[in-house]
């Protein structure tokens, strides 16, 4: 394992440079945001909630979705429930309190529905009763996006139970919609004297069925097309069309499989040139259920994976034990209005248990920190573990 101490010092054209976490002059002209992976909260978490849906899965194994719960309960100990509906939230609640972001985003990977058909012959489907909408409002989630693979689990009818329920409550939605229109069309919040404006679009590769494309007439999701070339073109004429100064834009891309560090080369590829031509800043991608290492390429962040934040896995024992699914990280970057580069990046390492984010424990926060180190030094970042457990990127900064 590599020390969490490990500083990384660069000699480029004879001058010496290290790593930096803040370039105080930005501080000014700056926006704090809050970035995760996915939340899912349907199956065993759904049915600890104020309303519950009808337990049935059409999984291959489980077909009840209590018995995700069950599970949860005899590794970690029985709760009272039915839940609050801030229940799911735990610490994060406080850590909120504590750094207030100005806007918050999340991968929403579970469907608002009381429909009752799923997806033919998908096999794993995710809904919440759409009551329970408090749980994301109670949180204070501003913008969510659904390009994913699991946001059509109950069929187009719950997709647009799920954009009404998501849309009445105020919360900014991307990335799927009733047409392909809706699908592209970023969300935009107002920042600090500018805009925040996310695109979302999902990437076959993360499990996402080509049928679920949305269409001129039909519901469905933004898809990311299969080339590169294609992908940039079609990202910096959505971007130009609406970027204007002082906006901050985030792409967020659900990509990749679910386990595994290794970070395929047309996901850098895209990362790199959708900064470079697009006019994009962040680049926020999820899809695997542990955290990947993070790169900071001219000064704008990518987060290659930023792994589950809310998940009913927690009594599941499998061979991908060893890649500590129930840790996850709460991801603060902050970033100049100004140019979108990257001033600071905060994170705070969480733990599910009993379907609750709380701390995490010294051990586990050490562990995190190093395997964020040692996925990081192959793309010139490290982490610097502090007093209180969170954590701060460094890198070269150019």
């Amino acid at each position: 394992m590599l020390s969490i101490s490990l500083v990384l010092i660069f000699w480029l054209k004879g001058e010496n440079y290290s790593f930096m976490k803040q370039d105080t002059s930005s501080v000014n002209n700056s926006v704090n945001l809050f970035l995760c992976g996915d939340v899912m909260t349907g199956r065993g978490i759904d049915q600890i909630l104020p309303y519950s849906v009808k337990p049935i899965l059409y999984e291959p194994f489980v077909k009840d979705a209590r018995d995700y719960l069950y599970l949860a309960e005899r590794k970690n100990g029985r709760f009272k429930y039915p839940v609050s509906f801030s229940y799911i939230w735990g610490d994060a609640l406080k850590v909120w309190e504590k750094m207030p972001p100005s806007v918050k985003i999340v991968n929403l990977e579970t469907s608002l529905t009381v429909h009752d058909r799923p997806w033919p012959e998908k096999g794993i489907n995710y809904r919440m009763h759409p009551k329970n909408i408090k749980v994301l409002t109670s949180a204070g989630i501003d913008l969510c996006s659904l390009a994913n693979n699991h946001i059509l689990d109950w069929e187009r009818p719950g997709l647009i139970e799920t954009l009404e329920t998501l849309k009445e409550s105020g919360i900014v939605v991307v990335g799927a919609g009733k047409n392909d229109k809706e699908a592209a069309t970023p969300g935009i919040i107002p920042v600090n004297g500018g805009r925040l404006i996310v695109l979302a679009l999902g990437a076959r590769s993360s499990g996402i069925l080509k049928s679920w494309a949305a269409q001129e007439n039909i519901s469905g999701i933004n898809i990311l097309p299969g080339e590169i070339e294609a992908s940039v073109e079609l990202i910096k004429k959505q971007v130009a069309g609406v970027k204007q100064k002082n906006d901050i834009v985030i792409f967020s891309v659900h990509w990749g499989g679910n386990w595994g560090y290794n970070i395929p080369l047309d996901h850098r590829e895209l990362a790199h040139e959708i900064i470079d031509k697009a006019g994009v800043d962040i680049v926020h991608g999820h899809s695997s259920h542990h955290p990947l290492g993070m790169e900071v390429y001219k000064n704008k962040l990518i987060i290659y994976g930023a792994g589950d934040f809310i998940n009913d896995y927690e009594g599941i024992t499998d061979d991908h034990d060893n890649y500590r699914g129930e840790l996850s990280l709460m991801y603060f970057p902050k970033i100049n209005q100004v140019n979108g580069e990257l001033i600071s990046l905060k994170m705070v390492p969480m733990e599910v248990k009993k379907f609750r984010l709380n701390h995490a424990s010294k051990p586990d926060a050490l562990w995190l920190a190093e395997i964020l180190n040692r996925e990081g030094s192959k793309l010139g970042t490290q982490v610097k573990l502090n007093e209180d457990n969170s954590m701060d990127l460094e890198w070269h900064r150019k």
